[in-house]
């Protein structure tokens, strides 16, 4: 019975794959063939080439996809959780023997975290434009409506975000499962009239082909590449699912509809040339056109949902860690704590996802700014699973070289494909990415900074109190929180409640909140308590980047593992809110200090972050020089 219940929950759990994991993937084949001869590809249209191309694709999926990412990338989980953020997190944790290591590989890691937001960008642009082209081939006297009908479903997809996806994501798994279906089917019946493609599975096609191709082979593999990208969403993913949901809905149905469906494009260009205009749509008979179209997009619609979900997780993880200042974070389920909407990023995306839909104007103009931010985080991902397989699974150095090598030699050629095609759009995504990334290391950079400035001229904390206990001050009979980021210095706020009220709480909690590079703090290690002096607490909590802070449940905790009764009633909560002044001469440039201070002024509440009560919160201002 257990095996049956436990057969039956990975059953669930990898249908419900489908619709956030494979979405991105799934929706490939409605514009990489295409690229390959009509677009960026520069392959000409004819019988070897398509054989060469469809065994490409095929022994591309077998070695990125199931090889790298299903049989080794999955393998790396931070306990239990995967995505770049929480590789790098275990990456640095594990190679990280001397802080130079561990901050190049932090950086490496982060720079791949930001690349995922130019992906974030053009995934879809291009798949809502990939599916609506449809209507070229369906209803051709409707075809200049593509973009506007496009950038409508995109904003329409925006708007709905603030209600959550609980229930509409109960439809995302069976609706893919359709879709694989409809596409496979569609591309075993071609199979059928013309098997002489099936040849491709042969990978001397494959290596034929590319060998032919001379120094074009890197114009060819950067319009092939398109057929992979969404791959890094299986390891993303892999916290929601777990690996064996994740593999068995790849090798169950994902690869096999994929690859019948690409075989299939390949036997109908073959059998006919004009079918080229757009050869996804031409493999089904006209009768079922209009159908095809209403289901790419509902699938296109799914694979952005999934994007989007990815992005706002991948956000409220980078703000944990400390490279993004604090933002509204709405939860959107009950049920479900990574079900979330982010006011901030959501219209920011949808801002820079219009202006690429309207800018570039077609999937084959995008075509051309996809696989750069892909292919680099690719690279990325791999270069850090060698640091994983070496210092943290222990193996010889000749095992985790004979693990990767093969798999970064490739990954480098993809990038170095994708790089061509940086003149004609690739430079956006890699733009989008590098200025988040300058981003993340500003904001890192300036708060280490100011933390530095917090040890150097703050009071130690332990003789201050001392010192402070013994003094005349009237106390008042009430709990006083104060949140300090260096729990070693007295808090600012604390100084100033002095300076001002002239007065001393009865007890006084100083609190500090450290989140560390591990997805989840278990609740017997979340909550540290050092006693300073009578009545004077030094508190620690501790959370992982995935854990959702809220500061009244740690003080609970307090007294259930501590013994440290807090009548939360009877609290209030004391926060500093710095002013930072940008100097000359400090530890970044003057630049980049006007940067730090223009997102401290606009980050996000301390109060709604740490889910204190509004109606016990007393903010209190300081100045500081950075």
């Amino acid at each position: 019975m257990t095996s049956e219940i436990r057969k039956q929950g990975t059953a669930a759990l990898a249908l419900a794959a489908l619709g956030v994991v494979y979405g991105d993937i799934g929706t490939s084949p409605l514009y990489t063939i295409k690229e390959v001869f009509a677009g960026s590809g520069g392959v000409a249209l004819e019988a070897a080439n398509v054989i060469g191309v469809v065994s490409t694709i095929f022994w591309l999926l077998m070695f990125v996809v199931t090889l790298k990412y299903v049989t080794l990338i999955l393998r790396a989980d931070n306990r239990g959780e995967g995505g770049i953020m929480a590789l790098v997190a275990l990456a640095s944790s594990a190679a990280g023997r001397t802080p130079r290591r561990k901050a190049v590989l932090l950086l490496v890691g982060v720079f791949g975290a930001a690349l995922f937001y130019g992906d974030s960008v053009i995934t879809p642009a291009i798949s809502v434009l990939g599916a609506m082209e449809g209507l070229d081939v369906a209803m051709p006297s409707l075809s200049t409506y593509v973009v506007p009908l496009s950038v409508a479903i995109l904003v329409g997809l925006f708007m709905m975000q603030r209600h959550g996806t609980a229930a509409v994501g109960k439809l995302f798994g069976p609706i893919v499962v359709v879709w694989f279906i409809v596409i496979g089917i569609a591309g075993a019946v071609q199979i059928a009239h013309h098997p002489a493609i099936l040849i491709a599975l042969n990978p001397i096609h494959a290596i034929g082909f590319l060998h032919g191709r001379g120094w074009q082979v890197f114009a060819a593999i950067g319009a092939i590449v398109l057929a992979i990208t969404g791959a890094e969403a299986l390891y993303a993913d892999l916290g929601h699912f777990g690996r064996r949901p994740i593999q068995l809905a790849w090798l169950g149905l994902v690869l096999p509809s994929l690859a019948l469906n690409y075989f299939g494009q390949g036997a109908l260009l073959i059998a006919d040339p004009a079918a080229l205009e757009n050869p996804f749509y031409r493999l089904f008979p006209e009768a079922l056109l209009l159908p095809a179209l209403a289901l790419a997009t509902v699938a296109t619609v799914i694979a952005s949902q999934a994007v989007i979900s990815g992005t706002y997780s991948m956000t409220k993880q980078a703000i944990q860690l400390g490279f993004l200042p604090r933002m509204r974070v709405v939860y959107t389920s009950a049920q479900e704590i990574g079900q979330i909407y982010m006011p901030v990023i959501n219209w920011i995306l949808l801002i820079a996802v219009a202006a690429a839909t309207l800018g570039f104007g077609s999937s084959t103009a995008l075509a051309s700014a996809y696989g750069i931010a892909v292919t680099m985080t690719m690279f990325i991902t791999t270069l850090l699973t060698f640091f994983v397989v070496l210092h943290g699974w222990r193996y010889p150095l000749w095992i985790a070289l004979g693990a990767t090598g093969a798999l970064l030699a490739v990954d480098g050629l993809l990038v170095a494909s994708c790089l061509l095609k940086f003149v004609d759009g690739g430079w956006f995504p890699l733009i989008l990415g590098l200025a988040v990334f300058l981003t993340m290391a500003t904001w890192k950079r300036g708060r280490d900074l100011l933390l530095e400035h917090m040890r150097n001229d703050d009071p130690q904390l332990r003789p201050f109190m001392e010192r402070l206990l013994k003094s005349s001050a009237p106390r008042i009979r009430r709990t006083g929180v104060f949140f300090v980021a260096n729990p070693g210095t007295v808090p600012q706020a604390l100084l100033h409640n002095l300076k001002h009220n002239l007065v001393i709480h009865d007890r006084i909690v100083i609190l500090t909140v450290m989140f560390h590079e591990m997805p989840w703090m278990p609740y017997e290690q979340r909550i540290e308590v050092e006693t300073i002096a009578k009545n004077v607490w030094r508190v620690t909590v501790n959370y992982g980047f995935k854990n959702t802070p809220d500061v009244p449940q740690a003080l609970e905790l307090c007294r259930q593992q501590h013994g440290l009764d807090i009548n939360l009633f009877a609290t209030s909560y004391f926060l500093s809110r710095e002013t930072l002044v940008p100097t000359t001469g400090g530890g970044m440039a003057h630049w980049r200090e006007q940067l730090f201070a223009a997102m401290s002024r606009n980050a996000g509440s301390v109060v709604e972050f740490f889910r204190i009560p509004v109606n016990s919160v007393i903010e209190l201002g300081t100045r500081v020089q950075i």
